[in-house]
């Protein structure tokens, strides 16, 4: 079994690589195909966000149209960018002119620092909640966390900030309402997410603990006179955290949704924040490099998650496949 999981490992990886690519790509070319069909002059609009409008003349539109080779074909323009990447390149802003992976670089500090808060946060509410439920399946904390849940997951992410910013900052003056100068930033954005995080992730680690409670070897552990919580300690906790982990992974997806609506919210200055100000400017190359990094960075979480779950219970290894 053991060489099993050393055979899978590697073509985990191989499998998790071409995923990457191939969703980079793909997210990457559906945002060049967007930006370009919205209405409007390209070159007008990047020349409004780069000089402002009171230094804007038909010249400059000009000047910036011929400078970023914006009447070529389509076609040519995104080959162009393709084979650009391919060399490790992927392009200077067309509003700054900064290089797209130094600006991906800063931007993504804050979005990494944001995401483990939140994520953590999260985790540090659902896990004992949803232990405590799923180890008393229909009881009374069951009973609370599943409607807990539901009213969490019925709002969406600007409803949770708007009522957070109207609390802590309106009512109670606790705490800076946007953008990001000192640690107390932080605080609203990650308990956004985290709220928004720990709903879902509740109900899976309840459901998991649960099934794992109703398992025959958790019967015999208590026939043998374990209390529930030592035996799911000693004998139910490993198999429950194979789902919970798998989850945990997915959960990227809803993390990257919640970027561009709780950054933009409250302006703080991470890659859902860049990318919407990118849209808005019509600035090519950052869009599409934000699409790679979304892209790889989901695959590479991915395959971490297969990693952990195939240390955890090696019976996962399929040696046609890799992991499931």
């Amino acid at each position: 079994m053991q060489r099993a999981v050393r055979h899978a490992v590697p073509r985990a990886v191989l499998r998790r690589v071409l995923e990457a690519l191939s969703v980079a790509l793909i997210l990457a070319t559906i945002c060049f195909a967007l930006l370009h069909a919205i209405p409007g002059d390209m070159a007008l609009r990047i020349a409004v966000s780069r000089l402002g409008t009171e230094n804007m003349s038909p010249a400059a539109v000009e000047q910036i149209r011929d400078a970023e080779m914006l009447s070529r074909p389509l076609l040519v323009q995104y080959f162009d960018w393709l084979k650009a990447v391919a060399t490790g390149d992927i392009g200077r802003s067309f509003v700054s002119g900064r290089p797209v992976a130094e600006e991906l670089r800063q931007a993504g500090g804050y979005t990494l620092r944001l995401a483990v808060i939140a994520w953590l946060l999260s985790y540090a509410l659902a896990l004992p909640l949803g232990i405590a439920a799923g180890l008393k399946p229909d009881g009374a904390i069951d009973r609370a966390t599943a409607f807990a849940a539901a009213a969490f997951s019925s709002l969406p992410t600007f409803l949770i900030g708007i009522a957070l910013i109207s609390i802590f900052v309106l009512a109670l003056n606790l705490l800076p309402p946007a953008g990001y100068r000192r640690p107390e930033h932080l605080v609203l954005p990650a308990i956004t997410l985290a709220l928004g995080l720990m709903a879902p992730s509740m109900r899976v680690i309840r459901d998991a603990v649960a099934e794992v409670q109703a398992s025959a070897y958790m019967t015999y552990a208590h026939v043998r006179g374990f209390g529930k919580v030592k035996a799911f300690i000693r004998h139910g906790l490993r198999n429950a955290s194979v789902p919970i982990v798998t989850f945990a992974a997915l959960q990227f997806a809803y993390l990257m949704d919640g970027f561009f609506v709780v950054e933009t919210l409250f302006n703080f200055p991470g890659i859902g924040n860049a990318m919407v100000s990118a849209l808005l400017a019509r600035d090519v190359p950052v869009v599409m490099g934000c699409a790679l990094l979304i892209g790889t960075t989901f695959a590479a979480i991915s395959l971490a998650a297969d990693l952990i779950c195939m240390w955890m219970d090696p019976r996962l290894v399929d040696e046609g496949h890799g992991s499931r």
